[in-house]
């Protein structure tokens, strides 16, 4: 079979024709949405009348397609008038509001013959089902979806897909889908007990117990850490503004939809803050500056609010309340140089600590513009040319594995955005590097030149984590919830074998928290094996297990997540061996 991206998507296509041709077959009152070829498959939306397919349903409509593959059905592409297709499709309301909106921009539109269904298509589509390998695709799940997704609209029946060209490609995909259910950062922050939702509350809007705050406050201070060398300054901003400050930066016209709005007792209008940018402008504009103050650094670890769909809410990943790990840069075009480089540094350190760093594990975005539409863009073209072939010399300098991306800059400017590699092969774009000729112009910053002159400044955009919720929420799937030791909330659990042995216990713990180690002691009813369990369920780097014999040597026996049982170790030679482990 052919091996090309364009092929597997046309095969995709047609699975999802095909699955239509199937459901029509069985529940004919069914009414027809629409059905593309996604990432990794395909969807197709249904109204049922009578029926709603189980996942039992699901198993025989692969079979009967699969059937039907065998039979070499041709898919034939034919155009046809509007008035024609109003009459094909007469009985398919979801068909028809479709051709009403084609009818404003086409004279004939085209449609596609496969068995007995007939489809309102676009295409392109494979010649005939013996392209398709029959043991390459699954049907997977039934899902709810609101028609062209709209909430307003009518809540459809969603059927999933998912195609490759061989069964070892399907294997190996069903097999990290699997593993990633494992791996759901949902699932294990309920097991970890790291974070909650609450209805009161509101979807979207995530709790972070002590464990989960801790693991963010880890992440926070190890960022801070990293860039101090860099003479960042801290700054605060409140979380509410005026809308005028979203309009003069451009983001109301953009964002007003998406805006959690706020009245007050006066007619001011006020909004969440959904960035912090506007913001950080303000402060740099409090103070004149000149060219000996430059650059001004700006950092802060802050909440923004979106209103985002509440189809489109996923745990962690897509919240209403997201925390930044924010930072701005002003400074002089000949700056970005150096300032990128130092951000650049921050990141390769901070994802070294992770592990995620080494050559395979992430790519970089070297994002410009598209030089066939310049009007897309804002700025001098001197600088846009200086400041993309900055980054690209900064790329190279850096041994940064990266590919320039043409069309892919910011309105405002040329970007670096770092993708990650987590332990399933998925890719997360984490940290960036965004410069910013647009905000500073639009809030008349300014600075005064060694030669007096009155110049704009440029505005670095950076974070290194992100959305620290988002960035949480792949850090829990990478690791499993085993993070590595700076990173675990609690890192050792102490467990005396019997109520007797908890005073014993209980200077340990004392011991260990003098030297600054992260530890609890579980002193429960439980047996000793249900504890140890109970640890290694909650992926607790080591377990210390103490009781009359550890107690007269002044030992503990260590269990540690990497090794297993380590046997028993003298107290104070355990401490010193994870310090210099840590």
């Amino acid at each position: 079979m052919v091996k090309d991206t364009k092929n597997i998507e046309m095969i995709r296509h047609s699975l999802a024709h095909l699955l239509a041709l199937m459901v029509k077959g069985r529940w004919s009152d069914t009414k027809l949405g629409m059905g593309p070829a996604i990432e990794n498959g395909f969807y197709y939306d249904f109204e049922f009348q009578s029926h709603t397919p189980s996942l039992e349903d699901l198993s025989k409509l692969e079979s009967d397609m699969k059937s039907l593959i065998k039979q070499g059905i041709q898919f034939e592409r034919e155009e046809i008038s509007i008035e024609e297709a109003k009459k094909i499709f007469k009985n398919e309301p979801y068909k028809i509001e479709l051709i009403k909106e084609l009818e404003q921009k086409n004279d004939n539109i085209s449609i596609y013959k496969s068995g007995d269904l007939v489809d309102l298509c676009q295409g392109p589509h494979i010649k005939s089902t013996k392209e398709i390998n029959p043991e390459g695709f699954h049907l997977t799940k039934v899902a709810g979806a609101y028609w062209k997704g709209d909430e307003n609209n009518q809540m459809l029946t969603r059927i999933y897909g998912v195609a490759f060209e061989t069964k070892k490609e399907l294997d190996d995909y069903l097999k990290n889908i699997e593993e990633a259910e494992k791996r759901d950062h949902r699932k294990l922050g309920k097991e970890l007990d790291l974070f909650t939702f609450s209805p009161l509350v509101g979807s979207g809007l995530p709790l972070f117990t002590p464990k989960g705050t801790l693991l963010r406050d880890l992440v926070g201070e190890k960022i801070y850490e990293i860039q101090s060398k860099f003479d960042y300054k801290k700054v605060w901003i409140p979380h509410i503004t005026k809308k005028e400050l979203y309009e003069t930066s451009g983001h109301w016209e953009k964002y007003k939809e998406n805006l959690f709005h706020v009245k007050g007792k006066s007619d001011t209008e006020f909004v969440m803050k959904p960035m912090n940018c506007p913001h950080h402008t303000q402060i740099y504009a409090s103070t004149p500056k000149s060219y000996r103050d430059l650059p001004v650094r700006f950092v802060e670890i802050t909440t923004n609010y979106r209103d985002e769909q509440p189809g489109e809410l996923l745990g962690l990943s897509r919240v209403r309340s997201l925390t930044q790990d924010d930072g701005h840069i002003f400074c002089a075009i000949e700056h970005v140089e150096k300032e990128t480089k130092n951000i650049i540094s921050v990141i390769r350190e901070f994802y070294t600590l992770l592990g995620m760093f080494g050559k395979e594990d992430y790519w970089v975005s070297l994002s410009v513009r598209d030089t066939k539409s310049p009007e897309s863009y804002i700025g001098d073209e001197k600088n846009w040319q200086e400041a993309e072939s900055i980054l690209e010399r900064v790329a190279k300098d850096e041994e940064l594995n990266y590919k320039k991306i043409e069309g892919e800059a910011a309105f405002y400017g040329p970007k670096l955005d770092f993708m990650f590699k987590d332990s399933l092969g998925r890719e997360w774009q984490l940290a960036t590097i965004q410069v910013d000729f647009s905000m500073p112009g639009r809030f008349e910053l300014k600075y005064t030149d060694k030669d007096g002159i009155i110049k704009t400044p440029v505005m670095i955009h950076r974070a290194i984590a992100g959305s620290l919720e988002r960035f949480l929420s792949v850090m829990i799937e990478h690791f499993a919830g085993a993070f590595p030791l700076w990173l675990s909330p609690v890192q050792v659990l102490i467990i005396p074998v019997s109520e007797k042995f908890n005073d014993y216990g209980g200077k340990i713990l004392d011991k260990l928290k003098e030297n600054n180690i992260r530890v609890e002691i579980d002193t429960s009813n439980d047996t000793l094996g249900k504890r140890i369990r109970s640890a290694e369920i909650k992926k607790t780097p080591y377990v210390l297990v103490v009781g009359g014999k550890e107690e007269e040597n002044n030992t503990v026996s260590v269990r540690s997540r990497e090794k297993g049982d380590e046997g028993a170790v003298d107290t104070d030679k355990f401490i010193t061996d994870f310090l210099k482990t840590i």
